[in-house]
């Protein structure tokens, strides 16, 4: 019978030492599965006995003592799969910590090629240190905001979340960040309590197609809010609205930057077209995969196809 196969406290007691805690909870990640099992074992350790990286490599020989009920508890959650950043409450993003709550998602790397593409369209225009004004459409945590708030320093900017949790959160984060002065957040659908002009829009709306939730990985579809990944039959759903929204909210000239999902390029870039947003580009991040599309609003006027 190996410790994977014992309940968590009864492997983990307060007379553990930190490398013996370090080596058992890898292998139990490792034998559930788990992606990446030293890195998650040495992160949940470190929180649990509130330490530094260095001082559990430094001091193996330690014994965790009253941490242990702690530990076993996180070490439980993420063998059922809760992710490392929701058991800690905070991931970082752009460099900069992030609080979480059940009502947001987890911020990806991925999405900070949306705000790299976003800075490097300000700064091109040479507009990085003018009083730009910024729409977050399903802010969630704030994160891509925030982000851009920290790079943007003469920058307002509003984030709009159905979710009053994760309005709240996101203005906490706003906050924690030294950028709440300039960000505020509203809970509402969309933006339809918005007044123009923006100059740049963003969003990471959902964008999974509803029957392919299932087929996620577990990390995800129970623990990441449905409300934030259910795009809809085809996953375009919020596209629709993002492309009517972003029309009517973006001054002439203006950028609109949207995450979208592997293979999804396309069809977003001809949707917001439909809309009147006919100039846009798809931007690939690190992995090669078209991530994001840039569309602009080039035009005062012009007629609009709506969703059917």
């Amino acid at each position: 019978m190996t410790a994977a196969s014992l309940p968590v406290d009864q492997w983990i007691t307060p007379a553990t030492t930190r490398g013996e805690a370090r080596r058992l909870v890898a292998d139990a990640f490792a034998a559930a599965r788990l992606d990446t099992p030293a890195l998650d074992a040495r992160v949940l350790l470190c929180k649990a006995l509130d330490i530094a990286a260095i001082d559990l490599a430094t001091e193996p020989d330690v014994a965790i003592g009253p941490a242990a009920a702690a530990l076993a508890d996180m070490v439980a959650r993420r063998l059922r799969r809760e992710p490392v950043a929701r058991i800690c409450g905070r991931q970082e993003f752009w460099g900069l910590p992030f609080t979480l709550s059940a009502a947001t998602l987890v911020p990806r790397p991925d999405t900070e090629t949306l705000v790299e593409a976003a800075l490097k369209a300000m700064r091109d225009e040479g507009r990085a240190g003018s009083r730009l004004r910024i729409l977050d459409l399903g802010t969630g945590s704030g994160c891509i905001l925030i982000a851009l708030l920290s790079e943007l320093p003469a920058a307002t900017g509003v984030g709009i979340d159905l979710s009053p949790e994760a309005a709240r959160m996101a203005r906490d984060n706003a906050a924690m960040n030294g950028v709440g002065e300039r960000a505020s957040f509203l809970v509402g659908d969309w933006a339809a309590a918005v007044k123009a002009p923006f100059d740049l829009i963003v969003s990471n709306p959902p964008y999974i197609g509803t029957g392919d939730i299932e087929a996620l990985a577990p990390d995800v579809k129970l623990y990441d809010p449905r409300l934030a990944l259910d795009g809809g039959p085809d996953g375009l759903a919020a596209y629709w609205r993002v492309g009517a929204e972003a029309w009517r909210l973006l001054r002439p000239g203006g950028h609109l930057f949207v995450e979208v999902g592997a293979g999804q390029a396309g069809d977003v870039g001809r949707l917001f077209a439909q809309h009147g947003l006919e100039d846009w580009v798809a931007i690939r991040d690190l992995a090669g995969i078209e991530r994001v599309i840039h569309a602009t609003h080039r035009h005062d006027a012009g007629d609009m196809h709506q969703s059917p």
